[in-house]
């Protein structure tokens, strides 16, 4: 199974008689799934049904279905309110008795105003309805299908770069591993200056004491244990890539593993290359995080 990225656009047309929409479906990142309807008032019906499917084909992301209906022009016609009109008209022949030297009103003029022309449009049946309704369902998923599809080429597309991330990552664990061959030199030449510090400060310090310092330097040095851990973050890491489907969280807290194993990998250094190699390190697993964030 491949990943599947939480990104996507996805666009499905539809028209029943002069009735048109438009889905748009969009998903970008998030945490979990959070889904969100833009209906236009009397399709609320079908939020619910159409809730269900989506959880059922995606795991995460913020989710938007945008549904755009219109009507074709000359679909709907208009009509005259006859009770607006006589109501208009009456009061119209009282004011042209009162006031004799205005006027009377101009047809065009009574036709403006506000409740005279109304929309004739005819509300459909309810077998019409349920037809226009089932219809939206069906487009809605085309355009689910497409979302799909599109976030699962996306999730290839990722595949491709966090194989990428994890070889640059092996690259310098092998570097690191390298670098901390010279680690006992290094460490050497500061137990030397130290242990040096430490008899001039204090003469009549104990062997015993010396020895428990060095050991101390020693184990706070040696990054044999981030080393190994880093490699079986890199195994665990291919095998959630090879595993597929919706790996976005257990990944994002295995890229938290690995920035705390490279944070104290940069701690333990005593050498300027093995520094240099942990920050690179830190830069990789950081560019690697960032590209696991878009993952479902």
């Amino acid at each position: 199974m491949t990943i599947s990225s939480m990104t996507g656009f996805a666009r499905a047309e539809g028209h029943d008689g002069p009735l048109n929409w438009v889905w748009e479906v969009k998903s970008v990142n998030a945490k979990s799934l959070d889904l969100r309807f833009r209906l236009p008032g009397g399709f609320e019906a079908l939020e619910v049904p159409l809730r269900a499917s989506l959880n059922q084909k995606l795991r995460r992301g913020s989710v938007t279905a945008n549904l755009s209906v219109t009507k074709a022009a000359g679909a709907a016609g208009l009509r005259v309110n006859r009770e607006a009109l006589d109501a208009i008209m009456g009061l119209a022949r009282a004011l042209t008795e009162e006031y004799r030297d205005v006027a009377p009103p101009r047809i065009d003029g009574i036709l403006a105003l506000k409740g005279v022309i109304e929309s004739a449009e005819e509300i459909p049946d309810e077998a019409t309805r349920e037809r226009q309704l089932g219809l939206l369902a069906t487009s809605f998923e085309r355009a689910l299908a497409s979302l799909v599809t599109m976030r699962v080429e996306e999730g290839a597309r990722l595949e491709s770069v966090l194989a990428a991330r994890l070889s640059e990552i092996g690259i310098l664990v092998d570097q690191a591993e390298s670098a901390a061959a010279t680690q006992p030199a290094a460490i050497k030449a500061r137990l030397e200056s130290m242990i040096a510090a430490l008899v001039e400060a204090v003469p009549a310090l104990p062997e015993e004491r010396l020895a428990h310092e060095a050991a101390l330097v020693i184990a706070k040095a040696d990054i044999r244990e981030e080393l190994d851990r880093l490699k079986a973050h890199l195994g665990a890491a291919r095998g959630l890539i090879g595993e597929g489907e919706a790996i976005g969280r257990r990944f994002d807290f295995l890229c938290q593993e690995f920035n705390r194993e490279a944070n104290t990998l940069c701690s333990k250094s005593a050498d300027l290359e093995l520094t240099r190699i942990g920050l690179a390190l830190k830069a990789a697993i950081e560019q690697l995080r960032e590209q696991v964030q878009n993952i479902e």
